[in-house]
């Protein structure tokens, strides 16, 4: 069952929009409405996308369908969107919501670490994991994390660390632009799904590098996408329900396909993996 919205904290950073709500579980949520600038089809992707790193056993933040009442909205003014001069309205319904890590008035959350901070973040591979992800997902956007201090044992599946420690930890968050973002296709450019930080992809060596999650995709069963397909709220298609089943065929038709598209990237212009020590081919892939 959704969460209901309780209460409006304020509007986030994003062509989508979001806001940032508590809901009545007592949680935040960063809250992509199903009329937002970017289409409905964004919150099918966030969803899908957040199924498949959780799967992965990347640190990615729960999600939850968040109920926006028209009560609520009534006694919330400065819940719409902007689109340039206009104002639109959310609609009432069922919306998209990504969990925050904590309190945001007391929690430290962080879209940028110095370097030398980053170094210390202790789930810094799943990064690599993520460019698994996002290559297998043909996201079309760069890899985007946030960064705060807690507890490992909470919140990724590192081993070793001890549960009343905290530590930096990343977290993997907007898988909007899976799939193409709304286009809804497998662009597959060889520059997408990085993060910006070059320093993260140095101890790539090869292929090897990129596992456990290489081999988790070649053999994700099929009833993991099938359970998410099921886990999105019918009014989310709206008529795109067998464009989307189609695109999940392809999905799972794609997972052998990884490698090679973790080749193209090495081979691109951008030479995001300076110490990859397979060979590396003369045609050079246009970043």
């Amino acid at each position: 069952m959704p969460v209901q919205a309780r209460q409006f904290i304020r509007k986030m950073r994003g062509g989508a929009q979001s806001h940032l709500i508590e809901a009545d579980d007592g949680h935040y949520y960063i809250v992509k409405f199903l009329n937002n600038p970017q289409g409905r089809r964004i919150l099918i992707n966030e969803l899908l996308g957040t199924e498949i790193f959780r799967y992965l056993h990347l640190a990615a933040p729960p999600y939850q369908i968040v109920e926006i009442t028209r009560e609520f909205l009534d006694h919330n003014p400065d819940v719409y969107m902007q689109l340039g001069s206009r104002r639109r309205e959310v609609e009432p319904g069922w919306h998209f919501g990504s969990r925050c890590p904590g309190h945001p008035g007391t929690m430290g959350l962080y879209d940028i670490l110095p370097d030398v901070l980053i170094a210390k973040v202790c789930n810094r591979t799943d990064f690599l994991g993520a460019m698994v992800a996002d290559k297998w997902l043909s996201n079309s956007d760069g890899r985007q994390a946030v960064y705060f201090r807690g507890s490992p044992r909470q919140w990724t599946f590192q081993p070793g660390h001890h549960p009343s420690k905290k530590d930096y930890i990343a977290l993997l968050i907007d898988h909007g632009y899976v799939l193409d973002g709304p286009n809804w296709t497998f662009g597959d450019a060889a520059v997408s799904g990085r993060y910006h930080r070059p320093f993260l992809y140095e101890d790539v060596t090869g292929l090897a590098s990129f596992q456990p999650w290489l081999d988790q995709v070649r053999h994700l069963p099929l009833q993991v996408l099938d359970d998410a397909y099921k886990r999105i709220p019918p009014q989310w298609f709206d008529r795109d329900q067998d464009l989307f089943e189609g695109l999940l065929d392809q999905l799972a038709a794609r997972r052998s396909r990884v490698d090679d598209l973790l080749r193209a990237t090495r081979d691109s212009s951008a030479r995001p993996f300076p110490n990859w020590r397979d060979p590396v081919s003369f045609s050079v892939t246009r970043a």
